[in-house]
């Protein structure tokens, strides 16, 4: 009897295995599909019939909610749902591939079962066509034109799609300017360009963060007009994800924003950045992202973030190299920040480094200390100490340029000005009206004369004048005629041609109308303490200056009144009253020199 039963109960089995059934797969912790096997109601008499619909059953897959995969005779149901057919299963939803077309399976009573699982032909198509990602650096190297990149774009895709714009930033940089202004409107009009633009729209939220401004970064750089919806949107989800930055993506959001416009949306950002900056300040390790930072708050930043930027970069301080400290000064005026202890700690780094230093960072420090107003006459003699010992291998525009700036911070460098005022004298080939202006300018503000070449570079300087008559504006006629008064030279041609009521209509009628009746007051002064014929009675009708009464500075005001004496000397005097006295005064010390 124990016997029939027994060979009943495996008969039953045995038939068990060929009736449809409901498979559950569930994805376990440890990533494995464990499917649990549902018998349904099942009728012998049908076992023949159904035999061929076992081959289609249903299998459910539980992958986080529930994702469903339901045969329905012939077709499936697609509705929300994927479906497969069993006997081509191949992508199952999780870590592990199990085929249903085994010789066994696993049950839920935990015996001991075997898998055997063979690659389908789908699998090996699958490996064989995926896209490999794209690697910028390599992309660059590869690809000689921007539309060589949008072309390997369109053949295959990849994640993230920041890469292709920074490789393209990267091959615009080799370029020269025209080839690259050709690239780019290849670029704009390249098919494939509106769609990467789509994509990385698409992407922009889930990207990684410094991807995202790398891509913002080169768009700009690119020269994507920032009106557009793909910048605009770019703005918008760096705005949203401002609190993924690290100190690398400090550094590379303050330079796009440096390098942006002002708009509604530049605007926020960079006020959001100014808030992440006065929390993670103390954070940043890196000298070079501290500058950055502190370059792109802005004029207009609160000081007491100003402040606390200052602090940070005094307690780096030991930290600065050279270029840390060349760089230094057009930080500070980019931020309007003039911070004494920091720019004389700078200043002494670089003087003690000048050697070697580059026309463009000395063009930089000159330019800062200007808007600063910091006066470091160690400093300024350095610059111009070593650019009077490697004179030779300037350029006297450059030369002139450092001039002019020096000019501006008020230092006269004597043995670089006497260098240059004779090398004028030797070569005037390279004089042009604006170079002329400029050096008649610098000399004559800063009075330097020298005692064996003033006369022959007064000479040179006439003469280039007098060859430029035909085609000088008014002004610059006016301003170079004026230095040649201040230095005791008055040549005759420049000055009767700016004599002439033409001319001086012109200047009383545009221009920087105040500026010239100024000049013009200074020029008929001089010319009534000439004594060269036919100038000192001249007389020119010019409107009167503003009476408004100049306050001297304190310390000139007392030396001069001890000089004078007491009663000689009138702290309140009308503008038009002292250009008289002021150009008898420098008349007088002229000739005395």
């Amino acid at each position: 009897m124990n016997n029939r039963a027994g060979s009943f109960l495996w008969n039953l089995r045995q038939f068990s295995t060929l009736v449809p059934t409901g498979r559950t797969v569930r994805l376990y912790p440890s990533g494995f599909c464990r499917p649990k096997i549902v018998y349904s109601n099942w009728n012998p008499r049908k076992l023949l019939s159904n035999f061929d619909n076992r081959m289609q059953s249903s299998i459910r897959y539980l992958f986080q909610d529930a994702l469903l995969f339901k045969s329905g005779g012939d077709g499936f149901q697609t509705k929300g749902i994927s479906t497969a057919t069993v006997l081509t299963v191949d992508r199952l939803l999780c870590p592990r591939r199990l085929s249903f077309n085994s010789k066994h399976f696993v049950s839920d009573n935990g015996l001991k079962k075997n898998f055997h699982h063979e690659p389908s032909n789908e699998d090996v198509l699958t490996k064989r066509t995926k896209p490999t990602p794209i690697n910028c650096r390599k992309l660059s190297q590869e690809c000689s034109s921007l539309s060589d990149v949008l072309d390997i774009f369109s053949k295959a895709p990849t994640f993230p799609s920041s890469n292709y714009f920074s490789a393209m930033w990267t091959i615009a940089k080799r370029m020269s300017d025209d080839q690259k202004r050709f690239e780019k409107q290849l670029m704009f009009n390249h098919p494939m360009f509106s769609q990467l633009c789509e994509q990385i729209m698409r992407e922009a939220k889930i990207m990684h963060y410094d991807n995202l401004l790398f891509s913002l970064h080169a768009m700009v750089k690119l020269g994507i007009p920032q009106n557009t919806l793909l910048v605009q949107t770019l703005l918008r989800v760096v705005q949203e994800r401002i609190n993924e930055c690290d100190e690398k993506c400090l550094s590379v959001l303050s330079t796009i924003l440096e390098a942006m416009e002002p708009c509604k949306n530049v605007d926020v950002l960079r006020a959001g950045l100014r808030m992440l900056v006065d929390q993670q300040v103390w954070k940043i390790e890196r000298v070079f992202t501290l500058q950055t930072v502190m370059k792109c708050i802005g004029k207009d930043a609160p000081i007491g973030l100003k402040r606390k930027l200052e602090m940070k970069a005094l307690k780096e301080l030991d930290q600065f190299s050279v270029l840390n400290s060349q760089r230094m000064f057009a930080v500070l005026a980019a931020m309007n920040h003039r911070s004494i202890i920091l720019l004389n700690e700078c200043s002494k780094i670089v003087t003690s480094n000048i050697h070697g230093c580059p026309f463009k960072i000395l063009i930089s420090i000159l330019q800062s200390c200007r808007d600063l107003q910091y006066f470091n006459i160690d400093l300024f003699k350095g610059i111009a100490d070593y650019v009077a010992t490697t004179f030779d291998i300037w350029k006297l525009k450059k030369v002139l340029f450092l001039l002019i700036l020096f000019e501006n911070v008020g230092f006269r460098p004597v043995s670089l000005m006497d260098l240059f005022m004779k090398k004028a004298a030797d070569e005037p080939g390279f004089l042009n009206v604006k170079s002329l202006v400029s050096i008649l300018h610098v000399y004559s503000s800063l009075s330097h004369f020298h005692k064996c070449w003033t006369h022959e570079f007064l000479e040179v300087m006439a003469s280039a004048l007098t060859g430029s008559l035909h085609h000088i504006s008014s002004e610059n006629l006016l301003n170079a005629v004026c230095s040649f008064c201040l230095m005791n030279h008055f040549p005759l041609a420049p000055i009767n041609q700016l004599l002439q009521k033409d001319i001086i209509h012109d200047l009383l009628t545009s221009g920087d109308v105040e500026r010239n009746v100024h000049k013009l007051h200074v020029l008929a002064a001089c010319l009534k303490l000439d004594d060269v014929p036919g100038h000192k009675d001249t007389h020119l009708v010019l409107p009167q200056l503003p009476s408004m009464p100049l306050q001297p500075h304190a310390k000139v005001a007392e030396v001069l009144s001890s000089l004078l004496g007491e009663g000689c000397f009138s702290k309140s005097i009308s503008k038009s009253e002292w250009m008289l006295t002021g150009a008898k005064c420098f008349h007088f010390l002229t000739w005395m020199w």
